[in-house]
């Protein structure tokens, strides 16, 4: 079996791949994360998902590699992470008491002959109608801060969540059943 390569630093999507079973190695180069207001979250998605995989197979010469970027989305407005506690404060109080939409994007690349598969997972996630003191008690915690629309429904933040229509890992960072099923196509098998 060809190496597995993970181009994502993010620790929940370490947890999932090891969740699996999957034994892989993390490489990580910098790349444009900015979004772009013309493309839908599903394109925006999939394009930052193929940037941080393609920035590293270019430098291998064998190897799966496996890139992903998650959004959140409420009214058309694409979440990414908080860039202070008061971003923080704002994005959860734009999100409490209604759904929204958890996109990620998954790039798996062949690094040897540069076959490649690039899908998009969609999640509905609902929040409790949150408290100002309760928005500020849960960023005291520190949780929210490297997360997209700053919130963790795997930690404490799960309190918050009323309820998730589709994939739970999807929300997590990486919807393992679609990239199980896409590593099969490069004769990866989980089990």
């Amino acid at each position: 079996m060809q190496p597995i390569i993970l181009a994502s630093s993010s620790p929940r999507r370490h947890d999932l791949l090891k969740l699996i079973k999957l034994p892989f190695d993390t490489i990580v180069r910098d790349v444009d994360e900015n979004i772009d207001e013309k493309l839908t979250p599903a394109q925006n998605v999939e394009l930052l998902s193929l940037r941080k995989a393609s920035a590293v197979a270019q430098e291998l010469s064998r190897g799966i590699v496996i890139g992903a970027d998650t959004v959140v989305v409420k009214n058309g407005r694409i979440l990414g992470k908080p860039n202070s506690r008061l971003h923080a404060a704002e994005m959860l109080k734009f999100l409490s008491g209604g759904s929204h939409e958890v996109w990620t994007g998954v790039a798996v690349i062949n690094a040897a002959d540069g076959r490649k598969q690039v899908f998009s997972e969609r999640t509905e996630v609902i929040l409790k109608d949150l408290t100002g003191e309760e928005i500020e008690d849960y960023i005291n915690t520190g949780e929210p801060m490297d997360k997209a629309g700053a919130y963790a429904a795997q930690g404490i933040g799960c309190v918050l969540v009323k309820g998730i229509r589709g994939c739970f890992f999807n929300v997590v960072g990486l919807p393992v059943y679609r990239l199980a099923e896409v590593l099969k196509t490069f004769e990866v098998r989980v089990f």
